[in-house]
């Protein structure tokens, strides 16, 4: 494995750092840093503009076909873009889901016109994404969902269902998973992968309003919902190999980035222990050193992994890589708060919470209160810990089925 860059790679490093310097040390610095994990509700409009600019200057979907509004870069191009957006403080992007998810998926599976309907507009930020995928009996255990859709006609209507969905509320398209075919053999037969657009009177959006008082995700309810019935991905009754490659894409070049961020958050908590005296802990001072240890373990064995992404279907090393990122970072989290010692329970160390007009009361936290917070779920969403260890145990390991 060779992990060093080209010459014309660092180069392309150079240009990208000093674009992204430029704009978010100007215009755009007050996005910066915002709109990370548990922050994703601050500053939409203003990350909006940012993304809208990312995608007219051309620094989104670099590695797309040009004819679809991408770049035509490299695979390692695209991935050293991400770390220097991480590294560069970027703020959270909002057109995250269509460039990293439904976007691979429909260059992928999607037919000539689904691609000339829906890619340009994700590349340029016009139109915004969200994922349709689990369901209030159907989380880890994705095959279960219930949300049905029936041909009418020219269209599709859809009746159910999800939870979890982050950015439905400012979204204009869903990419939805529904049971199409009734009564099949098994769980993950009969289902179809459609694009639906949120903008219908069949569509309701919930939020699902936290203890401090935001709403990072949603509950999405399908009530007679219409599509047209062209825009499936895939055969209709065969979309779960499609959602499964949506999957590998959403553990692809993006995990690179992410990385990036688990740095700068790594950084921040160790910069905090050296200036209260908690570095000259021993205990704690092994804690850093293990955790940067395992960041430098995660990093390697993306960079290994890259080599898979030609194929979508999630290989042994997706599997792992959930599990082991979404421990690390729970860890991370614990580890904040241990540094931060009494000042973790203060909420923003020194505001009251804020009560709104609803009652519900929005605590003013710090980026290490928040970075607690979200890494509780870590280990939860996108497949639970247990699942993980279960797939892990009989797709890679070809061990029994866990006893039921």
């Amino acid at each position: 494995m060779n992990l060093s860059f080209t010459e014309a790679e660092e180069a392309f490093r150079l240009e990208a750092r000093a674009y992204l310097e430029d704009r978010l040390g100007g215009p755009f610095s007050g996005v910066r840093h915002r709109g990370g994990p548990g922050d994703e509700h601050v500053l939409f409009e203003e990350r909006l503009r940012w993304e809208r600019e990312l995608g007219a200057e051309g620094w989104t979907c670099l590695s797309w076909p040009t004819r679809y509004g991408g770049q035509g870069r490299t695979f390692m191009e695209q991935v050293i873009f991400y770390e220097e957006y991480a590294r560069a403080g970027g703020p959270g992007r909002v057109g995250l889901i269509g460039e990293g998810l439904i976007g691979p998926t429909i260059l992928h599976y999607g037919t000539d016109g689904q691609k000339r309907r829906f890619l340009p507009k994700i590349a340029s930020g016009e139109e915004m994404w969200c994922q349709g995928y689990s369901e209030p009996e159907a989380g880890s255990d994705l095959a279960n969902i219930a949300t049905k859709a029936r041909l009418d006609g020219g269209e599709w209507v859809i009746d159910g269902q999800k939870v979890w969905t982050s950015l439905a509320q400012w979204s204009q398209w869903c990419f939805v998973l529904a049971r199409t075919t009734p009564g099949t053999p098994k769980k993950h037969q009969g289902i179809s992968y459609l694009l639906v657009p949120m903008d219908q009177v069949g569509i309701e959006v919930r939020p699902i309003i936290q203890l401090t008082g935001t709403s990072e995700f949603n509950e999405v309810f399908f009530s007679g919902a219409r599509t047209a019935s062209d825009l499936v991905v895939g055969e209709p009754g065969e979309g779960w190999a499609v959602a499964m490659g949506t999957l590998a894409f959403e553990r692809g070049a993006l995990t690179l980035g992410q990385q990036l961020e688990f740095t700068n958050e790594l950084r921040q908590i160790t910069g905090m222990a050296r200036s209260n005296g908690m570095a000259s802990n021993p205990p704690m001072r092994d804690r850093l050193a293990r955790l940067w240890g395992g960041l430098m373990i995660m990093r390697w064995s993306a960079l290994r992994g890259l080599s898979q992404l030609e194929r979508p279907e999630p290989g042994p090393q997706a599997m792992v890589s959930k599990l082991y990122w979404a421990t690390w970072h729970r860890e991370l989290g614990n580890l904040a708060m241990d540094v931060l010692g009494v000042h973790a329970s203060i909420a923003g160390e020194t505001a009251p919470p804020d009560v709104d007009e609803r009652g519900v009361a929005g605590y003013d936290l710090t980026r290490l209160q928040r970075l607690f917070l979200f890494t509780r779920a870590d280990t939860i969403y996108g497949g639970s810990n247990e699942i993980q260890r279960n797939i892990i145990g009989e797709r890679a390991l070809g061990l029994p089925r866990e006893p039921r």
